[in-house]
C-alpha cells in the first residue's frame, strides 16, 4: 500500500482517539516487557532458579519479537489492518495470562517466548494506522503519539505493576497486561479506521523489502545506535546503588527520570521529524553520543547530576519513531514488514548494547562506564545513518 493510500481516514474516524486505542497497546506491551525486569528476582524465587537463570526468560520475550515481527507481519498481508491489530492483541492478553499462571519455570518461559511474538508486528501495524489517520505532514508525529505508550509504561505501567506485585504476588502483573490487552483490542475495534484489506498485499510482496539495501541500512542505524542507550538503561540500578550508594527508592526515581525524558524527545522529535527527518534524526544520535560522552562523569558525581545526565541522554530516544517514518518512505510495497522489523531491530539493539557493556565491566571498569559503551554505539549509528543517505542519494530510485 502506498504512502498516498495511507493518509487518507474516513470522515467518521476521530484522529485523537484513534491514537489513543493504538498508544493504549503501546503501554500494555511496555508494561510487560520493562516489569519483568524488575520482577525476575520474585519470579526466580518463586520457581526455584537463579536470577542469572531466570534472566533467560527476559531473553526468551526479546527472541519473540524478532521472530515474530517478520513471521506475523508476512502471514497477515491480505488481512486488515484493523483486523490484525485486534487478534495480535486478544493473543498477547492469551499468552501474558499463560505466564501468569504457568506452574512451571520451562512453561513460564515458554509463554514469555509466545507473548513476544505479536510486540513488533502490533508496532509495525499501529505505525501504519496511525499514519493513516492524520495528513502526511503529522505522520512523525502521530507515530510518537503511538510510541508515547511504550515510554509512558516505564513511568506509570512499571511501578504500578511492581507495586501490584508487592502486595498480590508477581503473577498479578502479568494479569495486569493480559486485562490492558483486552482493553485495547476493544478500543481498537471502537475507535481505529476500518480500513479495506490490500487486496493486491501478498506475503511475496511483503518479503520484498528484504531485497532493499535501504530497508536493511535504515534497520542497522536502529539496532546498532540505539543499543547505546540499552547500554546504560540496563545498569541503571546498578550505577544507583553500587557506584552511588543509593536506596530502591532512588533507583524507582532514576527509572521514572528515563521514562520522562524517552516520552519528552520522543514527541519532540516527532514534530521536528514532520518538518526535516534527517536533521531530527542526525540531532538524536549525535546530540546523544556527546551527552553518553559525558554521562560516566555524572553518573560518578552523584545522584542528582546522574537524573540530568539520564534524562539528557533520552534524546536518543526519539531515533525510534524518525526511523520507523524513514522505513515507511524506503519500503515501497512492503510497508507492513518494514515497519515491524523496525521492532524487531529494536530488540536486537536491547541485546547487543547490555552486552557490549558487560564486556566492560568485566574487564573491571565501574558502571558508569556503559556510558563509553553507548557513546559508541550511538557514533556507530550516526556513521551507518550517514552511509544509508549517501546510498540513497547514488541508487535510483523509481
Amino acid at each position: 500500500m502506498t504512502d498516498t493510500a495511507l493518509s487518507h481516514a474516513p470522515g467518521d474516524i476521530s484522529p485523537n482517539a484513534a491514537l489513543f486505542a493504538l498508544a493504549l497497546g503501546g503501554f500494555a506491551i511496555g508494561t510487560t516487557e520493562f516489569a519483568s525486569m524488575a520482577l525476575l528476582p520474585d519470579f526466580a524465587a518463586h520457581y526455584g532458579v537463579s536470577e542469572a537463570r531466570a534472566a533467560d526468560a527476559i531473553s526468551a520475550y526479546a527472541l519473540g519479537v524478532v521472530v515474530g515481527a517478520p513471521v506475523l507481519a508476512v502471514a497477515g498481508a491480505r488481512l486488515r489492518k484493523r483486523a490484525m491489530l485486534i487478534w495480535l492483541m486478544l493473543a498477547f492478553a492469551v499468552f501474558n495470562t499463560l505466564s501468569a499462571l504457568a506452574p512451571g519455570y520451562t512453561s513460564f518461559t515458554l509463554t514469555r517466548f509466545l507473548s513476544g511474538l505479536p510486540h513488533g508486528a502490533y508496532f509495525g501495524v499501529s505505525a501504519l494506522v496511525a499514519a493513516s489517520v492524520v495528513p502526511p505532514h503529522k505522520r512523525a508525529t502521530a507515530v510518537a503519539w503511538v510510541m508515547m505508550g511504550l515510554t509512558i509504561a516505564t513511568t506509570i505501567g512499571v511501578p504500578a505493576a511492581s507495586l501490584m506485585s508487592q502486595i498480590t504476588g508477581w503473577r498479578s502483573a502479568y494479569l495486569l497486561v493480559g486485562l490492558l490487552s483486552l482493553a485495547t483490542a476493544f478500543a481498537v475495534w471502537r475507535k481505529a479506521p476500518p480500513s479495506p484489506a490490500d487486496s493486491a498485499a501478498s506475503p511475496l510482496r511483503e518479503l520484498s523489502a528484504l531485497r532493499n539495501r535501504q530497508v536493511w541500512l535504515t534497520l542497522a542505524t536502529g539496532a546498532v545506535g540505539f543499543g547505546g542507550f540499552f547500554a546504560v538503561y540496563t545498569y541503571i540500578a546498578s550505577t544507583v546503588q553500587t557506584t552511588l550508594g543509593g536506596s530502591e527508592t532512588a533507583v524507582a526515581v532514576m527509572l521514572g527520570v528515563a521514562g520522562l525524558g524517552m516520552t519528552v524527545f520522543n514527541l519532540l522529535a516527532g514534530a521536528l521529524a514532520d518538518r526535516h527527518l534527517n536533521a531530527s534524526a542526525f540531532l538524536c544520535l549525535g546530540l546523544g553520543t556527546l551527552l553518553l560522552l559525558l554521562y560516566p562523569t555524572l553518573a560518578a558525581s552523584g545522584l542528582w547530576p546522574m537524573a540530568l545526565g539520564l534524562f539528557a541522554i533520552c534524546v536518543l530516544g526519539g531515533i525510534s519513531t524518525v526511523l520507523q517514518i524513514r522505513l515507511m518512505s524506503v519500503a515501497g510495497e512492503a510497508q507492513q514488514l518494514a515497519a515491524s522489523l523496525h521492532h524487531a531491530a529494536f530488540n536486537v539493539a536491547n541485546a547487543v548494547g547490555p552486552f557490549l557493556a558487560a564486556q566492560v565491566l568485566l574487564a573491571g571498569y565501574g558502571f558508569p562506564a556503559s556510558g563509553y559503551v553507548g557513546a559508541g554505539l550511538s557514533a556507530a549509528g550516526l556513521a551507518i545513518y550517514m552511509l544509508t543517505l549517501w546510498d540513497a542519494r547514488r541508487t535510483p530510485r523509481t
